[in-house]
């Protein structure tokens, strides 16, 4: 395409090539360029009968809008950075989306002027190809073993999280075209053990009201919303010109969800108005929900999850407001040791964590259904991960025993973008059973492994694998260093006198995608620590006291896997692998 549009309407075809690994694929295509930056797709009947068509990426090229069209109507629209000069991976446009539908073609705008090159010399024209399968078998050198993971795609907050039928039911915020923040759709993923996950269909994709913004589902157990008793009721953000609440709802245990005919259900000016999180308060006889509101939580009630009043709201006065409050939690809890029970609100910020970028605080008081007292002082701030990587924390609606079952994004917005991954992009924490204990008079939240880690302890091993837990017993001083064959170490320091746990990452391997990302973090311990657990995985170490008075988070990203342990001081380590069904 020449400066004068001389090719303007011009048609080329673009051939199909063989399918990626071993797909077999697919018909010609035509494909008519517009105008600089604007092309028709064209998609033919027999090419529809295919699984998908296979989008080529490359991450730093420009995006490229794309509308779907049918019968010369929209059906779908979203954004994807399709390769300019050479492919980072491919994502899938699957065909059964648009069954039935006739005329189909894609109405792609790129962001850029290609008057000098021609917008029909981008590698995506002949790279685009239809297959019947998408393969999504892990290629990848930092793909965790043992922590959830989107299959492909870039993941950010857990959300709408829940138990039934003996089934774990992890949605999350996922880019289905690409692995940077972009068209924010839930993810779903099912467990039946929190260490193996399968990948379902997408759970909620963005409409007319804007992306899926994070929330929750509760289990309506009484049908209180008149969608049928054991309904999955899913509270959400809907983010376009403004955020404001919407509800959908499943009767067939989260397989599939249909979102309300009267959304959004609750409205506000204020512009960051988010992640509702939802829960049964059977001493109240109501539902309540904790909301993000700019800098502070506000509280409401409900009936039948449809009709909301305010509360009251928090904040404002108490702890760190170094960013924006996210991803709210509330739940009552008993204090280890003693008979007394109290409330835990969970406030996620970024920035302004201990270590810069994101991190999760947290408040204790009590609760009434109205209004959240604090008892720490407004000054006071207490986090609950002392690591880099540890943000969005959230739990389980209806987890067995009454547990409270969190699990955080293991990453930080500071360079969550960046991290040398390709395909796919960010990683869950493992689930942590969440408590209370109280040190000199204060109370703190305490952190564990989930029991199910217990279960995935495998074959005791000499030296560290890419995936494996190391149990430390400690009498005193100690440290932990973990290192490769090219000198990548992650050393870990505990500090007994002091109470401090620290864990340097500074030369742990690949950290030049951002400035951020070389850190030592440092956490008191609140008492004597007298077992650590630390859990490697390929992309992260999180370590834990025993006890659960301590928890640390970070990722690092060694050229190879950390193979050798080196233990000092008062202190004994035990290896052992993880057991995995992969």
């Amino acid at each position: 395409m020449d400066s004068n549009n001389n090719l303007t309407m011009k048609k080329i075809f673009v051939s199909a090539l063989v399918a990626l690994c071993g797909f077999t694929a697919s018909y010609a295509q035509e494909a008519s360029f517009l105008s600089n930056n604007h092309c028709l797709y064209r998609i033919s009947q027999e090419s529809q009968n295919q699984k998908c068509l296979l989008l080529p990426v490359q991450e730093d090229a420009e995006m490229a809008n794309i509308k779907v069209i049918a019968n010369n109507k929209q059906v779908k629209a979203f954004n994807v950075k399709l390769a300019k000069d050479h492919v980072d991976y491919f994502v899938p446009l699957y065909m059964d989306e648009f069954a039935g539908l006739k005329g189909l073609a894609l109405d792609i705008h790129v962001n850029g002027d290609y008057s000098k090159e021609g917008l029909n010399a981008l590698t995506c024209w002949k790279e685009m190809k239809f297959s019947d399968a998408f393969d999504m078998k892990n290629r990848e050198q930092y793909r965790p073993d043992y922590h959830h993971t989107p299959a492909y795609g870039w993941m950010n907050d857990p959300n709408g999280m829940f138990y039934k039928d003996g089934v774990w039911h992890l949605c999350y915020q996922f880019n289905p075209y690409g692995s940077q923040w972009e068209n924010l759709s839930w993810g779903h993923s099912t467990s039946t053990d929190l260490i193996n996950w399968k990948a379902e269909p997408t759970a909620l994709e963005p409409d007319a009201l804007g992306m899926m913004f994070s929330g929750c589902c509760v289990v309506d157990k009484n049908n209180t919303a008149g969608f049928g008793k054991d309904a999955i009721v899913a509270l959400y953000t809907t983010a376009g010109a403004r955020q404001t609440q919407s509800l959908a709802y499943s009767t067939d245990g989260g397989k599939t969800f249909t979102k309300y005919a009267d959304n959004p259900i609750i409205t506000s000016n204020v512009p960051d108005f988010r992640d509702p999180h939802v829960f049964w308060n059977a001493e109240a006889g109501f539902w309540n929900m904790i909301l993000a509101a700019g800098q502070q939580m506000s509280i409401y009630s409900s009936k039948d999850l449809k009709e909301w009043k305010h509360e009251s709201d928090f904040g404002a006065e108490y702890g760190n407001h170094g960013g924006v409050w996210e991803c709210p939690d509330l739940m009552k809890m008993n204090v280890k040791g003693t008979n007394k029970d109290k409330w835990m609100l969970i406030c996620n910020i970024n920035p302004g964590g201990p270590f810069g970028g994101s991190a999760t605080q947290y408040f204790i008081g009590q609760f009434d259904g109205h209004k959240f007292t604090c008892e720490d002082e407004p000054s006071e701030t207490k986090w609950m991960d002392y690591g880099k990587d540890h943000y969005a924390t959230v739990t389980f609606d209806n987890a067995p025993d009454g547990r409270r079952c969190a699990i955080a994004w293991m990453s930080n917005w500071q360079y969550a973008n960046q991290v040398p991954t390709k395909q796919f992009r960010s990683a869950n924490s493992i689930v942590r059973d969440l408590g209370l204990f109280e040190y000199k008079g204060e109370t703190y939240c305490s952190i564990t492994p989930a029991k199910e880690m217990l279960a995935a302890r495998g074959a005791r091993v000499s030296q560290p694998t890419e995936a494996c837990e190391i149990v430390v017993t400690v009498k005193g001083d100690a440290q932990i260093t973990l290192r490769n064959a090219k000198g990548e170490r992650v050393v870990m320091t505990y500090d007994d006198e002091e109470e401090t746990f620290d864990m340097d990452r500074r030369r742990s391997g690949n950290s030049s995608f951002s400035d951020a990302f070389p850190v030592a973090t440092s956490s008191p311990t609140y008492g004597k620590v007298r077992q650590l657990r630390i859990f490697v995985d390929r992309c992260s170490v999180e370590a834990f006291d025993g006890d659960g008075k301590m928890c640390m988070t970070n990722l690092v990203f060694p050229s190879t896997p950390y193979d050798k342990i080196i233990v000092k001081g008062k202190a004994k380590a035990a290896i052992y692998k993880i057991k995995t069904q992969n």
